[in-house]
C-alpha cells in the first residue's frame, strides 16, 4: 500500500496483518478523485482509520489537518509511524478510543470539513453493522460543516440506509465495497417577511 498523491506520493505505508481491512489504492484513488477540490485547506476526520491511509492521502493532497480514531492500540501505532514515514506527523492527532465513545463526549465546537469512516464490514444483510450505527449517530452530525462530506465504506451486500439528517449526493461501487458521499440536508428556511396586513 502507498500514498496515491500530493507530498508524500509513493511512500509505502505499513499494513498491520490480521487487524485491520485496509482501503484499496484503487478505491482510494476513485475516492479522492470525486472529493476533487474538497481536499486542500480541509480538517479531516478519520473514524476507525485502521492504518490511517485514508486521512494520510488526505494529508499528502494539501489537507490542513487530520484526527485519526481508531480503538485498536497496534493499528493506532502503525498509523503514528505511517505519518512520520511520510513527514505528515505535525498535521495530525490520534485518538486511541472507540469511535462510538468518543463521538459521545465530543462537542460541536470542532468540527471537519471532510470525515471518512471505514468500518468493519457485515457479511450478513440482515444485521445493523457499524455503518449503520454510525449514520444513526446524533453526535456525527455536530461534528461536519456545512457544505462538509461524510465518505462512508461498507459492503455493498450490507450497506445502511442513509436516514435524515443525512442526504446521499452520490455513491459508487467497487467490487465488494459500496462508497456513500453523504451530506447534510439544508435546514428549512425560516420566513422572516411579515405577515401581509
Amino acid at each position: 500500500m502507498r500514498v496515491i498523491a500530493g507530498s508524500a506520493k509513493k511512500t509505502h505505508l505499513l499494513v498491520p496483518r490480521g487487524i485491520v481491512r485496509p482501503t484499496s489504492d484503487r478505491v482510494r484513488e476513485a475516492v479522492f478523485s470525486m472529493l476533487g477540490d474538497r481536499v486542500p485547506g480541509a480538517k479531516v476526520l478519520d473514524l476507525f482509520a485502521g492504518t490511517g491511509a485514508l486521512g494520510i492521502e488526505a494529508l499528502s493532497r494539501g489537507a490542513a489537518s487530520a484526527l485519526f480514531v481508531e480503538s485498536n492500540r497496534p493499528a493506532a501505532g502503525i498509523i503514528r509511524s505511517n505519518l512520520e514515514r511520510t513527514r505528515l506527523s505535525g498535521l495530525a492527532s490520534i485518538a486511541c478510543e472507540d469511535v462510538a465513545a468518543w463521538l459521545k463526549r465530543r462537542t460541536a465546537g470542532n468540527l471537519f470539513d471532510l470525515i471518512f469512516a471505514d468500518p468493519p464490514y457485515l457479511r450478513d444483510a440482515g444485521q445493523q453493522g457499524f455503518a449503520a450505527a454510525l449514520l444513526l449517530s446524533p453526535h456525527l452530525p455536530q461534528l461536519l460543516t456545512p457544505g462538509g462530506l461524510l465518505v462512508l465504506e461498507s459492503s455493498q451486500c450490507a450497506s445502511p440506509a442513509v436516514p435524515a439528517p443525512w442526504r446521499l449526493q452520490h455513491a459508487r461501487t467497487y467490487g465488494e465495497t459500496l462508497v456513500q458521499l453523504i451530506g447534510l440536508l439544508e435546514p428549512a428556511v425560516k420566513n422572516t417577511d411579515p405577515p401581509c396586513s
